[in-house]
């Protein structure tokens, strides 16, 4: 029986990837390596280095360089995970690596690391979704990782011209979208992750500018998708979202945060509601969407 990640084995991950991130640096063997893989396309003609060069690429995921962590890294991750070119073992050793960075992260100060380690979580749980390989204990470690991960996040950084980005919503936000379309998710996970989702929607201590909003509604209108709630619930979701973000009183910047924030979650709901086929999901949502829109003017 597969089990899920242990202490020990956290703690050996974790001991292995803390060297492993140090070894990866720019103009370093692996970085030579990922820029001459991408130059063809991604294909490998060794498909033991492949598999190499992929747990090694996971390894420059905390890499403060942008092109080697985003260009090179992740784009390798997601193109061979994409082209169904990893093998079990290695998709099984990137998701240990990936839960033990966002579950107890090595020194990372620069915060690269967690936001791209669940932005990786991502692409394999879309490669179980089409194929699925996960156990069900698997699949719940993720959901619950990933919702506590979301659920207490704190850095809002985005994009930096010089950095690259970050974008832990966002990535945390493409995660539970995933979910959320593997269909072998039950409406207890389904309520686990519309919990953290909504934890995020108005934050008062940050302007979300990077398209959060629209990260996040796409993960909730996935999830209304799922046939796990009613209009009933939706009802219930709506109000308490509203009566959260939108307080009587002066103006402040807290206020004006949440404010912001949760009208750019709001408005492309609305839309991709509307523009929806499905008469059920448009039945449920719509009334309640309606009116927490009148509440933000």
């Amino acid at each position: 029986m597969r089990r899920l990640i242990t202490y020990s084995t956290l703690m050996t991950i974790l001991a292995c990837s803390t060297a492993a991130y140090a070894d990866c640096q720019p103009q370093g063997p692996v970085h030579q390596q990922l820029q001459s893989a991408k130059s063809a396309g991604w294909k490998l003609n060794d498909d033991a280095a492949l598999q190499a060069l992929a747990v090694a690429a996971a390894d420059c995921l905390a890499q403060p360089e942008p092109e080697l962590r985003d260009e090179l890294a992740f784009e390798a991750l997601s193109a061979w995970m994409r082209g169904e070119k990893l093998s079990l073992p290695t998709l099984t050793t990137l998701r240990l690596k990936m839960l033990a960075a966002v579950q107890t992260p090595p020194p990372d100060r620069a915060g690269f690391l967690q936001p791209f380690a669940i932005l990786t979580l991502a692409e394999l749980v879309r490669v179980d979704r089409r194929k699925p390989y996960l156990s069900e204990q698997e699949r719940m470690e993720i959901v619950s990782t990933g919702s506590i991960y979301l659920t207490n996040l704190r850095d809002y950084r985005g994009f930096d011209e010089k950095e690259g980005w970050r974008h832990g919503i966002a990535h945390s936000a493409d995660l539970m979208l995933q979910l959320a379309m593997n269909p072998a998710l039950d409406r207890n996970q389904h309520v686990i992750m519309l919990n953290a989702i909504t934890s995020q929607i108005a934050p008062a201590t940050h302007f979300y500018q990077y398209g959060e909003g629209v990260r996040l509604m796409t993960a909730v209108f996935y999830l209304a998708r799922t046939g796990s709630f009613n209009k009933r619930d939706w009802d219930v979701w709506f109000n308490q979202l509203m009566e959260k973000s939108i307080v009587n009183g002066p103006y402040t910047q807290a206020r004006l945060a949440q404010r912001h924030n949760v009208s750019a979650f709001l408005l492309p709901l609305y839309f991709s509601v509307r523009e929806s086929t499905d008469a059920s999901m448009k039945e449920n949502m719509l009334p309640a969407l309606r009116e927490a829109l009148r509440k933000v003017n």
